[in-house]
């Protein structure tokens, strides 16, 4: 009963801020709209589209070369962006073995996708615990199994993802257990998940 109980203390602790924390440069919360945000590839840091396009007037007023707003890396091309991404899988940077799972995943080599997400969840990420989520869930790549699904869904929430943690409020909520499915959409609204407003 003990463990359940700090278990629970621990899954219902609200985060300070999203996975996703806060832009680098200009330092404020970086939106869970991932269109609104951009991987650097050079440094594997994501920057919010607003310091990216003032970085990219300010080269192109100037006539500067472009380079990356944060570690002011000059810009690389499509061609070699897979390989630079690469080399930061092997510095074990989680951001770019998402990435790269990303790929494998499109690709349809859901083995590789997920030994990048695998990776990525034991260095912490809780992005990589999302997607591990939804592998277990589909079967992409692994036999579909109920409790790693849960339990990668469960260290997402914890880490902040608020799409696992609405997630989790859903789960509750088909058990019939509304109080702690509240507990979940509260925590998931707090960081931004507005599906719950719709419920």
């Amino acid at each position: 009963k003990r463990a359940t109980e700090l278990r629970d203390e621990i899954l219902f602790t609200q985060p300070e801020s999203s996975h996703l924390g806060d832009c680098p440069i200009c330092c404020l919360p970086l939106s869970l709209d991932i269109q609104k945000s951009t991987l650097m590839p050079c440094c594997s840091n994501i920057i919010c589209n607003g310091c990216d396009y003032a970085n990219l007037i300010r080269e192109l007023k100037g006539s500067l070369v472009l380079k990356c707003a944060f570690c002011r890396h000059p810009r690389i091309s499509d061609e070699e962006l897979e390989l630079n991404l690469m080399k930061r899988v092997e510095a074990n940077d989680s951001a770019a073995m998402c990435q790269i799972g990303g790929y494998r995943r499109n690709e349809g080599d859901y083995v590789t996708a997920f030994q990048h997400y695998s990776k990525a969840a034991e260095l912490g990420d809780a992005h990589a615990h999302y997607l591990l989520t939804q592998m277990y869930y589909n079967g992409e790549g692994v036999k579909k199994d109920e409790k790693k699904e849960v339990y990668h869904l469960e260290r997402a929430a914890i880490g902040g993802n608020p799409d696992a943690r609405y997630d989790l409020g859903i789960a509750e909520w088909h058990k019939c257990r509304h109080a702690r499915a509240v507990k979940h959409f509260i925590i998931a609204a707090k960081l931004g998940h507005d599906d719950y407003c719709e419920l």
